[in-house]
């Protein structure tokens, strides 16, 4: 917290808040984000959020909206996406919710920006937006169903790893192999294993080099098989090292 402190002293404009997160699948708690809400009130900053996957949030987990917190309101910028919820990655949309005066500065930046959406997307989108609750239960009974299988076989690995509490990512700790980068130890493994991850260097500012990314956001038997190809990874690095 005095490190959140710190850099609030620092007079910025904005927080980005990413909840759940990617990579990690950090939910955050209530008493953090009234935490944030305290600084973020008491610096005279806003709070720029990501909130895609609002609906993947695993048991005993809860998201909070940040704008939802008092006072809030008129702090945020929302932002969220409709790719991740209803699996429409390819189409591109989104949305931005924040008080008028910042819409109407939005709108101005977003009009050179980009091209509106297609009208026929929009439309299909307006039909999902209005599921009921059953849609977002069984959207996380099927996602909880995978992290856990994929969770379950990382634990027969032997791998070190983060269990994620939303979104569809896990980070695992590759520290044990021996690689000078998390990036040739992607290539190397997608090379002798036949599995892709992301090196996770890339959400990081600071020189991190022991994370992966993985994504479970697969079919049963695609999972299954990664982790059948991954029985390999301990074998394979020895004998990298030999």
């Amino acid at each position: 917290m005095n490190e959140l402190e710190e850099a609030f002293k620092q007079k910025p404009k904005a927080l980005i808040l990413c909840n759940p997160s990617n990579p990690s699948g950090k939910v955050f708690t209530l008493e953090e984000l009234e935490t944030i809400a305290r600084f973020a009130k008491k610096y005279d900053a806003f709070v720029i959020t990501d909130e895609v996957y609002e609906h993947i949030v695993y048991s005993p987990y809860k998201h909070t909206y940040f704008a939802s917190l008092p006072g809030m309101f008129e702090r945020t910028i929302s932002c969220s996406s409709l790719s991740k919820t209803y699996s429409i990655t390819g189409w591109r949309l989104g949305y931005l919710i924040a008080p008028s005066h910042i819409i109407d500065g939005a709108r101005k930046v977003h009009d050179f920006l980009t091209v509106g959406a297609a009208a026929p997307l929009q439309e299909a989108a307006v039909v999902a937006l209005n599921f009921g609750d059953d849609y977002y239960e069984e959207l996380k009974r099927i996602y909880t169903e995978k992290r856990d299988l994929f969770l379950s076989g990382l634990d027969r690995l032997g791998l070190t790893y983060t269990v994620p509490q939303g979104a569809y990512y896990v980070m695992v700790d590759i520290s044990e192999f021996g690689f000078a980068s998390d990036l040739e130890f992607c290539e190397w493994m997608a090379k002798e294993v036949g599995v892709a991850a992301v090196p996770g260097s890339s959400f990081f500012r600071d020189n991190v080099n022991h994370l992966i990314r993985f994504h479970f956001a697969k079919k049963r038997e695609t999972l299954e098989e990664a982790l059948k190809r991954l029985e390999k990874l301990k074998d394979k690095a020895r004998e990298r090292w030999k």
